[in-house]
C-alpha cells in the first residue's frame, strides 16, 4: 500500500478544487442563512445539484454503477473540505451511508437500479439505525415480520440524518420473527410516503437535519430487503422470497458483518469531515492570535498561548495521520473487516477528542467575542458536540477498539 500520508497529484487537485468550491459556493454565511431561515429542506438544492455535477456523489461508487471509482480517499478529501465550511448537504446520509449500504448489502439488481440514481442526484436516502440517544448498533428492537410475501415493520428510530427530505429510508430491523439476536437483522428500503411511516423533523444544535421515525405496520415488499433473505439470515419459507431474488447478493458475510462495514466506512468519512472542521478552527484561531493585541503586542506572543497552540497542532497531526491511514485502508483490497474496524474506531475516537479540544480552545482564545453568535467560531463548537456523538462517541470507540484487540 502506498504511503497513506502523502496525496498523489490527482488527489491534491481534487482537494484544491473542493476547497475552492466550498469557499466560493458554500461559505459559512450559507450555513448561517439556512439556520436563520429555518429552511424547509435544511440544505440548498441548487448547491446540491452543482455538487452532483462535480461528481462528488459518485466518488466512491464503482464505474459499473455509474460512479467514478475514485475511492474512499477521494470522497474523504471532499468531506474534509465540506467540513471546513460546514456545508449542509445530503453527502453523509445519501452517499456515505446510503450508497455504501447498497454496495455492501444490495443484490446486483438493486445496485444496478439504485446506485446510478444516487450518482445522478435523483435519489436521496436516509439511514435509520439507532433507537436510543446513545449509539448502540447491537441493540435493534425494530422488527420486520414476514407478511403477505413481504414484511411488516414496527418500531422507532432516532437521529436519522436527513430523514425528513429522503425519498427512501434504509431501516435496520430484526427479521427473525421475534428473536433478539443482533445477528438476525436486515436492511429495508422504505418509501418516504409509505402508509404507517411517521417522520418528525428535529433540528440539531449544529444545524444538522435529523428526524425521529415511527413505523407502524409499514408494509415493505420482499424486493426491498437489501440482498434478499439469505443476507438477513431469514428462512426462505418464512419470507416467501424466491432464490432468483438473491442473484448477486453476497451470502459469504452475515447481515451484521455488512452493517458493521457500512458503519465503519461512515465513521471514517465522518472523521474526515471532522478533520476539516478542526483544521479550519485552528487556522482561524492562529489568525486571531496574530491580529489581537494586548499590552501593545499580539497575544500570539504570549508563551502560555503558544504552548496551547502547539498542543493543538500535535493533536491535529495525529488525527490527520489516522484519517489518512483509515481512508487508505478502505481502498486497499487486502484490508479485512477487522483491520478496517480498528482504523474506524481509532479515527472516530481520536477525532472526537481532538475536535473537543480544538473547539473549546478556539472559543477560549477568541475570548468574549468567541461566545457571540455573530462570530463564526461558535458554529464549529456546536458541530463538534453533534459529530462527537454521531455513530459513537470517543468512549464507545475506545471500548470497541479494546474489544477488537481482545483486551
Amino acid at each position: 500500500m502506498a504511503d497513506s500520508l502523502l496525496l498523489n497529484e490527482e488527489q491534491q487537485l481534487l482537494r484544491e478544487s473542493a476547497r475552492g468550491f466550498c469557499r466560493e459556493q458554500a461559505p459559512l454565511s450559507l450555513h448561517r442563512r439556512l439556520r436563520d431561515s429555518r429552511d424547509a429542506d435544511g440544505f440548498d438544492r441548487d448547491l446540491w445539484r452543482r455538487m452532483v455535477e462535480l461528481g462528488w456523489t459518485g466518488m466512491a461508487v464503482p464505474e459499473a454503477y455509474g460512479g467514478y471509482g475514485f475511492g474512499h480517499t477521494g470522497l474523504g478529501l471532499v468531506l474534509e473540505e465540506t467540513g471546513r465550511t460546514l456545508v449542509d448537504s445530503p453527502l453523509i446520509a445519501t452517499v456515505l451511508l446510503g450508497a455504501n449500504a447498497i454496495l455492501e448489502s444490495g443484490s446486483e439488481a438493486q445496485k444496478a437500479e439504485l446506485l446510478p440514481r444516487i450518482v445522478a442526484g435523483e435519489l436521496l436516502l436516509a439511514f435509520a439505525l439507532d433507537e436510543r440517544f446513545a449509539h448502540d448498533p447491537g441493540r435493534i428492537e425494530t422488527v420486520a415480520v414476514p407478511q403477505n410475501g413481504g414484511f411488516a415493520l414496527n418500531g422507532g428510530k432516532t437521529f436519522v440524518l436527513d430523514g425528513h427530505v429522503a425519498d427512501r429510508i434504509i431501516v435496520v430491523a430484526r427479521v427473525d420473527g421475534g428473536s433478539e439476536s443482533p445477528a438476525n437483522i436486515g436492511l429495508f428500503l422504505v418509501d418516504a410516503a409509505a402508509p404507517g411511516l411517521e417522520v418528525t423533523r428535529t433540528i440539531m444544535v449544529d444545524g444538522r437535519n435529523c428526524a425521529n421515525i415511527a413505523l407502524n405496520d409499514v408494509a415493505v415488499s420482499a424486493e426491498n430487503l437489501l440482498g434478499g433473505a439469505e443476507s438477513a439470515s431469514l428462512p426462505l419459507r418464512g419470507s416467501q422470497i424466491r432464490k432468483a431474488d438473491l442473484v448477486g447478493a453476497d451470502s459469504t458475510r452475515t447481515a451484521k458483518e455488512k452493517l458493521d462495514r457500512v458503519l465503519d466506512i461512515a465513521r471514517i468519512g465522518l472523521a474526515a469531515e471532522m478533520l476539516g472542521s478542526i483544521e479550519e478552527v485552528f487556522e482561524r484561531t492562529l489568525d486571531y492570535l496574530r491580529q489581537r493585541e494586548q499590552f501593545g503586542v499580539p497575544i500570539g506572543a504570549f508563551q502560555a498561548l503558544q504552548h496551547r497552540a502547539a498542543e493543538m497542532y500535535n493533536e491535529i497531526e495525529l488525527g490527520r495521520s489516522l484519517v489518512r491511514a483509515a481512508l487508505a485502508a478502505l481502498d486497499d483490497p487486502a484490508s479485512n473487516n477487522d483491520r478496517i474496524a480498528r482504523f474506524a474506531s481509532a479515527a472516530k475516537a481520536k477525532l472526537s477528542e481532538v475536535f473537543f479540544l480544538v473547539g473549546n480552545e478556539g472559543i477560549q482564545m477568541h475570548g468574549g467575542i468567541g461566545m457571540t453568535d455573530e462570530f463564526d467560531i461558535g458554529f464549529f463548537l456546536k458541530r463538534a458536540r453533534v459529530a462527537q456523538q454521531f455513530l459513537g462517541d470517543a468512549g464507545f470507540h475506545r471500548d470497541r477498539y479494546a474489544a477488537l484487540h481482545s483486551f
